[in-house]
């Protein structure tokens, strides 16, 4: 399969048949799903375009155009109220991109090998390490911190730290997403989440 590039680095956003965003697939899991006509619906920017081999008959070429967007075909609605509760697993680089590499005690914006989880309540004071109780801070404004409270180490926090939904995580996985997935995820965005001020 040949694989003829326009925006070839980006991934196409699944959904299911209602429109929940499910995961970020490559251009031949695409091409598989479209394949096996399990793909309802397709919109958005062609991403890129796959040319299979030639028909013995026709002497014509297969080929996919890859969207931005698909929806396969299936709704099941146990998933849909799991991800509703649903709590992403907490790693540095989404804790980094969900506070978009910025200190949050110092405001400054760091390349990641200089940044650090910080625990706003303090391990040692019974802090968890969940998404409600974790900032991203440089390593000088933790170590700064220690083991207190930005409280009793007089620190502003300049954000409060929060879980991201589900469509949330899917955007903190991807690092090339295109406006029109922006918009789509967006529309599964709370209404005061961080992320709608982002701009692609």
């Amino acid at each position: 399969m040949i694989i003829h590039n326009n925006l070839g680095a980006h991934q196409t956003l699944r959904t299911d048949a209602s429109g929940m965003p499910l995961e970020w697939l490559n251009c031949e899991q695409v091409a598989k799903l479209m394949a096996l006509d399990m793909v309802q619906y397709q919109f958005g920017t062609t991403l890129t375009r796959l040319h299979g081999g030639v028909n013995a008959m026709t002497g014509k070429q297969s080929y996919y155009d890859i969207p931005s967007i698909i929806g396969t075909k299936g709704y099941n609605n146990h998933i849909h109220k799991q991800l509703a509760r649903y709590i992403p697993p907490l790693n540095n680089q989404t804790l980094f991109k969900r506070d978009r590499n910025l200190c949050m005690y110092c405001g400054q914006v760091f390349h990641r090998h200089d940044l650090s989880r910080d625990h706003v309540t303090p391990v040692s004071q019974g802090g968890k390490d969940l998404w409600t109780n974790v900032v991203t801070a440089c390593k000088r404004c933790n170590n700064h911190k220690a083991d207190r409270t930005p409280l009793q180490a007089n620190m502003h926090l300049l954000a409060i730290p929060f879980a991201p939904n589900y469509a949330e995580y899917i955007f903190l996985q991807n690092k090339n997403i295109i406006a029109d997935q922006m918009s789509f995820l967006m529309n599964h965005f709370p209404k005061k989440s961080p992320f709608r001020q982002i701009k692609t």
